[in-house]
């Protein structure tokens, strides 16, 4: 969901875009006025697009943005992109959450908790710093001062193992006793930050999408503008 924070972003965000794009309406005006200095006909049309084109191209960014974020929350139920939540699905139904740092999260059964928030389940594990996905099976460390922000390393404490398929999990006091039970499961097990976890799933071909959306719209308007002017130059001798 859009938090605060979030909202926040977007208003620094407005006003630097704001400013940012009159300074390019200032620049592309004036090289267009000075590049038709010599047209008759059309010189004050193309004067006037060159002019609002950074103003458009900040428009159309807002708008992609707002698309992203609400498919991204509301279909993909991952985060905007912005703010101080990240969150994203897992393969296994499961879903990963981080707030203010990202470093440590939550691992959790949206099924029984919901994507907005997570409480104390057997399903759901809070401090989590690293973690390894093994079919049904998730892997992990646990840190229990992590969202106390008494521990600002890789500090771990105890190791997790949680089924998926039955909701459960079983702690370990060292990395060697989930080793073990890892071995017996024909697991080989290579934990990663959660961090880097959540960038693997995270990102998916609707990104590539927006990426599509946001770039080649305003490229194409501004070729059609060189196009523009050459034309009028050439239309003039010059």
């Amino acid at each position: 969901m859009i938090t605060v924070g979030i909202g926040i972003v977007l208003f620094i965000w407005a006003v630097v875009g704001t400013l940012l794009a009159g300074l390019g309406a200032l620049f592309l005006g004036g090289a267009t006025a000075l590049l038709t200095r010599r047209v008759q006909k059309g010189r004050r049309s193309v004067i006037l697009c060159a002019s609002i084109f950074p103003f458009l191209c900040l428009g159309w960014a807002g708008i992609v943005f707002v698309f992203q974020a609400a498919v991204d929350d509301f279909v993909f139920h991952r985060d905007a992109g912005l703010g101080d939540t990240w969150k994203c699905p897992l393969p296994d139904g499961y879903a990963l959450l981080m707030i203010d740092e990202t470093d440590q999260g939550w691992v959790y059964n949206p099924r029984t908790q919901g994507w907005g928030g997570v409480g104390e389940r057997d399903d759901s594990l809070s401090g989590v710093r690293v973690l390894q996905l093994s079919g049904p099976y998730i892997f992990g460390g646990l840190d229990s001062h992590a969202y106390q922000f008494a521990s600002k390393d890789d500090h771990i404490e105890s190791y997790f193992l949680l089924d998926t398929k039955t909701g459960k999990h079983e702690t370990f006091p060292t990395y060697e006793a989930l080793q073990g039970k890892a071995q017996q499961l024909g697991v080989t097990l290579n934990l990663e930050r959660i961090s880097v976890v959540y960038s693997r799933y995270r990102y998916t071909w609707f990104e590539k999408l927006v990426a599509f959306l946001f770039c080649v719209p305003p490229l194409l308007f501004a070729l059609l503008l060189i196009w523009w002017i050459v034309r009028l130059r050439k239309a003039n001798g010059m």
